[in-house]
């Protein structure tokens, strides 16, 4: 067997093409040996001190040995030593730091897990501050990612199954979720989906992670249900899972019954199934009292219905004055302008997105920098060039800083949609054009199913006023 796996090795391997791939020759106990390695991923200290206990190995201590469990038994003291069932996996495992190992008379692959990959540190998320909770967050490290849940949650129902999906990239891919408590009929579609889109022939990587996944995961429901699928249109803007950076929030969730999807190389973590009322929720609500909880949440809910509304009402009641309240008229532009207000917004939406994606791609050292041009393009000299008037600019900024107050970037765009399908609603029909676009977006927010092929708007739709009370505010935990 040994001959036959060094030629496989060597066969399959680009040894001498590839410089970060090696091959090292050992002698364990009188007999040949031979392992495998990617230079860069592997713990080099760690490797040492198994390479020195193995090399130390004496022939007598050999003759008894004949397999490969009984070596890992006898002779191998690292505590991560484990059999590949096949050749294939053994390559697989190399790719993903893991070092194969092969010793004459032994009949199967060892694979010893000493990976150490490059990683930044388990810092808080810059998007999901938290003023009184833990401060580590997710990284690009799968293993890591796993640790950080099962630290949280010590229990034997905490499962973690591990799929490789990408026919070039091989990315880890694990559901987590906790038996007797996650839906056992979305458990097993998952398990089927990943498990079809590990044999995928058109699947060669996850461009982006968990966002390529989830779209497979998507597109493969639809195809399920003939074009339909339970999760909603391609064009549905309201998200099907929640993001998270936080390993609290994630661990708080799965211990609820939800599942959450790991994927290597990304420091964001999936939760499904998820409905709209999901997101109302943060995780400083529960790091505070409950009275102090309830008031963030209150916060939240208002903010939310700020967003939504300020400005398709504001554009009916400056078009029509005499719907204005005595106490807003001295806020209605009273003099003549250049643009119509509606253009006026649909500009200022656009804008507040480009000076966004800006400051993603702006350097550190610039950002002040930024800040100051975008308050004076947005300020000043935009109302004295006759662009926009104050109150449109007013109105638009507190728009975007009640958007923050949202933990959930997907559904803030959501929001935004919806919002600019009322600016339309009321620029075309006014009042009822309000109406109308809300509406449309309750009735999209309806039709859509969750993956579970529950109702999105659940507990809402149908009506369970105990479920609904809980994520509306802040319980006792």
């Amino acid at each position: 067997m040994y001959e036959e796996y060094l030629a496989y090795f060597r066969r399959q391997l680009p040894l001498g093409e590839s410089f970060d791939l090696l091959e090292r020759k050992v002698i364990i106990g009188g007999r040949e040996g031979t392992c495998w390695f990617v230079d860069g991923l592997n713990d080099g200290d760690l490797m040492q001190r198994v390479m020195d206990y193995l090399m130390k190995v004496q022939p007598k201590d050999m003759e008894k040995i004949s397999t490969s469990q009984q070596f890992i038994a006898s002779h191998m003291p690292f505590l991560d030593a484990v059999l590949a069932k096949t050749e294939d996996e053994a390559i697989i495992r190399l790719y993903s730091g893991l070092v194969p190992l092969i010793v004459e008379g032994l009949d199967r692959i060892i694979i010893i897990d000493s990976r150490s990959y490059p990683s930044r540190s388990v810092e808080e998320p810059q998007k999901e501050k938290s003023l009184r909770g833990a401060k580590d967050g997710f990284t690009e490290g799968f293993m890591t990612n796993i640790a950080l849940i099962r630290r949280r949650l010590r229990d034997n129902r905490l499962v973690f199954r591990h799929f490789t999906i990408g026919n070039l990239s091989k990315t880890d891919v694990a559901l987590a979720y906790m038996k007797e408590k996650a839906d056992s009929r979305l458990v097993s579609r998952l398990e089927q989906l990943l498990k079809k889109l590990e044999t995928e022939p058109e699947l060669d990587t996850l461009t982006v992670g968990d966002q390529s996944l989830l779209e497979k995961i998507l597109l493969s429901e639809r195809k399920e249900k003939g074009g339909r699928g339970t999760a909603g249109g391609r064009f549905n803007p309201f998200p099907k899972v929640r993001y998270s950076q936080r390993p609290d929030i994630i661990s708080a969730h799965i211990s609820e019954g939800k599942i959450a999807i790991i994927v290597d190389n990304s420091p964001t973590v999936m939760l499904v199934p998820v409905g709209i009322f999901d997101f109302l929720q943060d995780v400083d609500d529960y790091y505070f009292p409950q009275l102090t909880g309830n008031y963030f949440r209150l916060i939240r809910l208002a903010n939310f219905i700020l967003i939504l509304f300020l400005t398709p009402v504001y554009l009916v009641i400056a078009e029509n004055q005499n719907l204005a309240p005595e106490l807003l008229k001295f806020f209605i532009p009273q003099e003549d302008f250049a643009i119509p207000l509606f253009w006026q917004f649909i500009l200022l939406e656009l804008a507040v997105d480009a000076l966004k994606l800006a400051s993603l791609n702006t350097p550190e050292s610039l950002g002040m920098s930024l800040s100051v041009i975008g308050a004076l393009i947005l300020g000043e000299f935009s109302i004295n060039s006759g662009w926009f008037i104050a109150q449109t600019i007013l109105c638009m900024a507190v728009v975007a800083l009640a958007g923050f107050t949202q933990p959930s970037i997907e559904l803030s765009y959501s929001v935004k949609f919806t919002r600019i399908l009322m600016l339309v609603g009321a620029y075309v029909l006014g009042v009822w054009g309000i109406v109308l676009g809300a509406a449309a977006s309750f009735i999209v927010m309806a039709s859509t199913r969750t993956l579970t092929g529950e109702s999105y708007l659940y507990p809402l739709i149908p009506f369970h006023w105990n479920a609904l009370k809980r994520l509306l505010f802040r319980t006792s935990m």
